[in-house]
């Protein structure tokens, strides 16, 4: 055995950035957890981070006018850009998820502190160092799942929040998704995401994952492959309204939280055409991605020539995803599984498009 391969795997480096004095040291050791933690005050944080370094964890009064230009000052240069931050909010939930916005969080956390969330939540937002694959493939795939979480980010956290989503916020993240596809495989996409602690995040990074994948076996223009990712990235936004406790329910839904579930299709399209400046082809995803062509679905129990071609793509994968992601009530059906069982819904789902998903499905 060679030297290197006694070598302890390296950890996170992680900066946390505190002028609260003593009521950070509970996060820093929770945050040695994960990682090697480094603590300074606002005036002290460095020009630049030195090494390989995760990320930056900011826990100040985001009340404070001189602590949020201090922080503002460092994080907003150059040598910070690419850098993760994590942000602890406190005080007025509302006020403070603005100002850390603002700033450019990565994500947020809340005191008081939930241990076992927080690490769940810096394992999402800061890359492993023991995990870094520093190859092409896979700079384009941390790349990638970086830009896909932080647009789940914003539209779990800060649309729920007040702050708009805008459709740029959403295709700042198209190339790096295609690219981390293209560049590693639909494999190393789903193993990168499935750590996801979050699981209307990780179902949502999984229907991407599978919706770019199918883009690029059938041979799709990159426009339309990016269609594909945009659509796929938004399809659930409505969830972001659904009370937490139904959508984390570790067990059999009531008839009346299953209602609930089935508000989210309307509750996107709404929340997204008031805001505006999303193409109609999105809004029709985001509305109709759990009808189906036999007229059972809903809200709007459509059927066959009523549902669009890039609805029926994406109910495909959506449904697939469904079935393969680990749930807190069943294990993961294998994608054979998955596969022969939506064969078995017959005609409410596109069939030649259903087999064309097939080598996509079963190659993974």
């Amino acid at each position: 055995m060679t030297a290197s391969s006694n070598r302890a795997p390296a950890r996170r480096r992680l900066l946390l950035a505190s002028d609260r004095g003593d009521q950070s040291s509970e996060l820093a050791g929770i945050l040695n957890g994960v990682g090697d933690v480094g603590t300074v005050t606002t005036h002290d944080i460095p020009e630049a981070p030195a090494g390989k370094f995760s990320g930056i964890v900011v826990d100040i009064n985001l009340r404070s006018a001189e602590s949020v230009q201090r922080v503002r000052r460092k994080l907003v240069s150059d040598n910070y850009q690419s850098v993760p931050r994590l942000f602890v909010i406190s005080e007025n939930l509302h006020h403070g998820s603005m100002q850390a916005w603002a700033l450019g969080a990565t994500d947020t956390i809340e005191r008081p502190f939930d241990a076992r969330a927080i690490l769940h939540r810096v394992r999402a937002a800061f890359p492993d160092a023991s995990d870094f694959n520093d190859s092409e493939q896979g700079k384009a795939l941390n790349d990638g799942v970086n830009a896909a979480h932080l647009v789940m980010v914003k539209i779990f956290e800060r649309l729920p929040a007040g702050i708009p989503l805008t459709l740029s916020d959403v295709t700042r993240a198209e190339t790096q998704i295609l690219r981390a596809v293209k560049k590693s495989s639909l494999r190393e996409w789903l193993t990168a995401v499935g750590r996801h602690h979050n699981h209307s995040y990780r179902h949502c990074l999984f229907v991407t994952g599978f919706a770019v994948a199918f883009a690029q076996h059938l041979g799709m223009r990159e426009a339309d492959q990016r269609r594909l990712a945009r659509a796929a990235l938004l399809h659930d936004v409505g969830k972001a309204f659904t009370p937490v406790a139904v959508l984390d329910k570790p067990g059999k839904l009531t008839d009346a939280e299953m209602d609930e579930i089935r508000k989210h299709p309307r509750q996107g399209y709404e929340a997204l055409a008031t805001q505006g400046g999303f193409p109609p082809e999105m809004l029709d995803v985001v509305l109709h991605h759990h009808e189906f062509l036999d007229g059972t679905g809903y809200p709007d129990g459509l059927t066959a020539n009523e549902i669009s071609d890039i609805v029926r793509l994406i109910t495909i994968v959506d449904i697939h995803a469904a079935l393969v992601e680990k749930r807190s009530y069943r294990m993961p059906f294998t994608h054979a599984k998955a596969f022969a069982m939506m064969e078995e819904m017959g005609d409410k789902l596109d069939r030649q498009l259903l087999q064309a998903f097939r080598p996509v499905a079963l190659g993974t």
